[in-house]
């Protein structure tokens, strides 16, 4: 028969299934054929936080949402076009998300009484006439791939392993995905297990050929490849720009890059991503708990290293003692948190971005340090060599303020070339020097000499007990005190004058209202704000990268609008912060459901200030 093929401009895919379905696995192929095909993508995986949460159940349900486009987008997007569920958890955990008209795949082996009944249904609504509004493709997903995997030897069990394979073959055929790739991938991943290999590969093929030959599907789509500026491109996730940009930090300062983490959910790919790259220099250590980590990253950081910490919130709090000795020593330490839903563990694999009053001032004494956070998957690069440049210029702790959204999401990232990164100078104290001060401050900013122990001439003592200004000796004297409070918090203020000022994008500069964010709120607040200007409406939006010290503009940004509107994914952080320094009454958007922001949500926002 001949099929149609249909163009789209973009479409929106959720995999759902049980967490032993291989939903991330299944999102995360699908995502890769779709950047080598040069579509624009933004990702959203989304799974429970136990390795193995009970199955059949709601708890249990784990799923993976890829948008991709023929031109550029913003966020993994509000809803899906198309859910493949592979069980009634999965269904009824996304089905509410999906807008009338959109397509339904299902795996109808899964749809027993007993599954039913786990999660609630009376009755199977697969024949009750519930999802009558939706385009639904009821197929025996499970038993088409143990039926195409008869002839290998293996057993029932894993054959029917490998219904994600099918699934994902079907989808690669019905959007025109290259399939080439996904097929080196399985050869790759099952190499030692050859018959699984083979098997792996064979479902996949026969999804695509049951998609090819099934009435089931009379269209396929197309969506074209997205026009972007020339360049090499690959798909990444946030945890893995943060491991390159830290790598690119440590090459372009020509200090050794030294990691001391504790394993986290969901910092730790950044720990096992740098594990990989012992050829530039790099030392990873997996200390026996967070106190460990941070505390060999210092010493590291003492013996001339970049030294660099990854963490959580929940890390964070135990790291604080030694950040704040950090500030005493005042050594450069990159911190990084990628926050997650509290307190406590909290919900461990879901978003939130409520760590930044703990970054600001969750340490004991007057111990003020810089913090940074990415706004989109790729500008995890950008922003962990900015930490790097400050922590080493201005040598000091810096906290990079990632989250879950960013680390597990991925979208296409232009490689920068090597000349283009910032040359980070570490200005090592030299030999040679008489009556060395070390607490003798760079005019410009205020830095302390970084000296190598072990350096003939520049022995001093460090310590987190109060140091004289100048000669470093112990002081309890309160004058000196009191001075070396106010110079360490100068010296973090002054970060201000080498930072760009914040950008508006205001593109007539009559707008009213201003939309002001920070972290991974930018593509859902963007979004937004095309929405709100496409209706006609006029709204202004910046994004804040520097939240300590902010951007030496901000204030001036603030005042220029009848209304600022500051949406967070925590109960009202920076907003009480711009409170309290500006005195403008800044007017707060907080939701906090382990979920990124839905730009229509976003949009009915600004559009109330607006209109209010």
């Amino acid at each position: 028969m001949t099929k149609q093929v249909r163009q789209l401009d973009r479409v929106i895919i959720r995999f759902a299934g049980d967490s032993g379905d291989g939903m991330q696995l299944t999102g995360d192929r699908f995502t890769q054929e779709t950047a080598a095909f040069g579509n624009d993508l933004s990702t959203l995986p989304n799974f429970p936080a136990e390795i193995r949460a009970p199955a059949g159940t709601l708890p249990g349900v784990s799923s993976f949402q890829l948008h991709f486009a023929d031109h550029d987008i913003l966020t993994p997007g509000d809803a899906p076009n198309v859910l493949v569920a592979m069980n009634p958890a999965a269904l009824k955990a996304n089905v509410g998300d999906l807008p009338r008209g959109a397509d339904l795949i299902v795996n109808t082996d899964e749809f027993t009484k007993r599954a039913l009944a786990k999660v609630g249904y009376a009755a199977n609504p697969l024949e009750d006439g519930s999802l009558d509004e939706y385009r639904v493709h009821s197929l025996p997903l499970t038993s088409m791939t143990v039926k195409a995997l008869e002839d290998f030897d293996i057993s029932k069990k894993d054959a029917e392993r490998a219904k994600n394979m099918f699934a994902l073959g079907l989808l690669s055929w019905l959007y025109h995905r290259p399939t080439e790739a996904t097929v080196r991938f399985l050869e790759v991943k099952f190499a030692k297990k050859p018959e699984i290999m083979k098997a792996n590969i064979a479902a996949f093929q026969a999804g695509w050929s049951y998609g090819e030959t099934t009435e089931s599907f009379s269209v396929s789509y197309e969506v074209k490849p997205a026009t972007l500026p020339p360049g090499l491109y690959r798909n990444i996730s946030g945890n893995m720009a943060l491991a390159y940009g830290l790598i690119a930090a440590s090459v372009r300062s020509g200090l050794p890059l030294f990691l001391g983490s504790y394993p986290i959910t969901p910092a730790s790919d950044i720990l096992h991503e740098l594990s990989k790259h012992k050829r530039f220099g790099v030392r990873t250590f997996q200390a026996e708990d967070e106190i460990a980590a941070v505390g060999a990253a210092l010493g590291a950081s003492f013996g001339g290293a970049l030294g660099v910490t990854t963490t959580s919130g929940p890390g964070i709090a135990l790291k604080a003692e030694t950040i704040g000795l950090g500030v005493a020593t005042e050594l450069p330490l990159v911190v990084i948190d990628v926050q997650r839903a509290g307190p406590s563990t909290g919900m461990p694999t879901k978003t939130e971005q409520a760590d930044l009053l703990q970054a600001m001032y969750g340490r004991n004494g007057e111990a003020p340090v810089p913090v940074v956070a990415p706004a989109t998957p790729s500008d995890c690069f950008a922003t962990a060599v900015e930490a790097a440049r400050i922590a080493v210029k201005y040598r000091t702790p810096v906290i990079l303020l990632s989250d879950g959204y960013l680390a597990n999401g991925s979208e296409p990232w232009q490689v920068p070339g090597v000349d283009t990164l910032p040359q980070i100078d570490p200005a090592f104290a030299q030999p040679g020097q008489e009556d060395f001060q070390p607490f003798k401050r760079d005019p410009d900013t205020l830095a302390r000499p970084w000296a190598v122990p072990g350096t003939p001439g520049l022995e001093h003592r460090i310590g987190g007990i109060e140091k004289a200004d100048g000669s470093g000796n112990i002081s309890y004297d309160p004058d000196n005190h009191d001075l070396m409070v106010r110079l360490r918090q100068a010296k973090i203020d002054g970060i201000a004058r080498d930072v760009a000022p914040l950008a508006v994008d205001d593109p007539d500069g009559e707008a009213r209202v201003l939309v002001l964010g920070w972290g991974g709120t930018y593509g859902a607040i963007a979004a937004a704000v095309r929405r709100i200007r496409v209706s006609g409406d006029k709204v202004a939006q910046a994004h804040l990268r520097h939240l300590n010290p902010f951007p030496a503009n901000l204030e001036e940004v603030l005042r220029s609008y009848d209304k600022v509107i500051v949406p967070e994914i925590n109960l009202g952080q920076l907003a009480l912060i711009l409170r309290g320094r500006f005195l403008i009454d800044v007017i707060g958007y907080n939701r906090v459901r382990g979920l990124p922001f839905k730009a229509e949500e976003l949009a009915d926002v600004i559009r109330d200030v607006i209109n209010s």
